[in-house]
């Protein structure tokens, strides 16, 4: 049961993203004061860099910290400029020449193993300029097919996020890209409760009780219909009671973490009114 939330079985995180300017040490000590009890983790810089020579022993430390705690983890894979510095979350694995985004998503996935991680976590990206939405969708089933494989031989969850703009953005996309794999039991979900508000046709409820079972991640941010950018709890048109109403009615058990990749400049003070809204919201189920 969760400890930040009477009566929840899903753990509250946060996302290191939104911690940029914290060591990951700090991350964990600020969040444990506030009463969170998972993690989020992006790779990359500042926090774990996956092709740093030491990446193994990073987490291998943060392992043994999150284990004092009893903490869960989930990996992040939305990291910027990690493989381009020139190009945000560049290349995809729409792009022609993918192999980068591939040893990264292999990298997660061994590091994932390493921390015990509930998942990792990824998505499609935009269209690429010039190439057809049929071929970028061919592009994806070939280049996903072999990491799920690589990923269930690892004993590693998959959680496929839909993005706002991407070429997989809604939950009925990232089912119907599930069913064209063979419905591999590596792959689940990713649901963002902001994205919901933005696109997805039956709100937060419906995208939630459409990825059902297949939930294995949960990120928690509001936004506004017109634009995909995260906000805190009561900026936007989340409906943030019914949303974590929803999530107890399925009876999910994974981490719902707050994910405000923006907000690094106050990082504690929006963890703190992240926290006050989540028990408010619960309360208020």
């Amino acid at each position: 049961m969760s400890r930040a939330l009477f009566g929840a079985r899903f753990a509250v995180g946060y996302g290191t993203n939104g911690f940029a300017d914290h060591p990951l040490d700090d991350v964990v000590t600020v969040l444990d004061a506030l009463g969170y009890e998972g993690l989020a983790l992006t790779l990359g810089n500042p926090h774990l860099d996956p092709f740093a020579s030491d990446a193994a022993r990073t987490a291998a430390r943060l392992r043994d910290r999150l284990d004092g705690l009893g903490w869960p983890i989930v990996v992040e894979t939305g990291t910027r400029y990690l493989l381009d510095p020139f190009r945000k979350h560049r290349p995809t694995l729409l792009d022609d020449d993918a192999s980068s985004r591939e040893d990264f998503l292999r990298r997660a996935i061994e590091l994932a193993g390493l921390l015990g991680a509930d998942c990792v976590s990824l998505w499609s990206g935009v269209l690429p300029e010039g190439v057809s939405a049929d071929r970028a969708a061919d592009r994806l089933r070939e280049r996903l097919a072999p990491i799920v494989g690589e990923a269930a031989a690892a004993g590693v969850p998959l959680a496929f996020e839909p993005e706002p703009g991407m070429l997989v953005e809604t939950v009925a996309d990232a089912l119907a890209l599930r069913a064209d794999l063979g419905d591999p039991e590596a792959l689940g979900l990713t649901v963002d409760l902001g994205h919901c508000v933005v696109v997805e046709p039956d709100g937060v409820v419906g995208a939630l009780r459409a990825a059902g079972a297949l939930l294995r991640n949960v990120q928690l941010d509001d936004m506004l219909p017109a634009a995909h950018e995260h906000l805190e709890f009561g900026h936007g048109a989340l409906d943030l009671a019914a949303a974590l109403r929803t999530l107890d009615e399925l009876d999910y058990r994974g981490i719902a973490a707050v994910e405000l990749p923006r907000h690094s400049h106050d990082a504690p003070g929006a963890a703190a009114r992240s926290m006050t809204a989540i028990h408010d919201a619960w309360e208020a189920r």
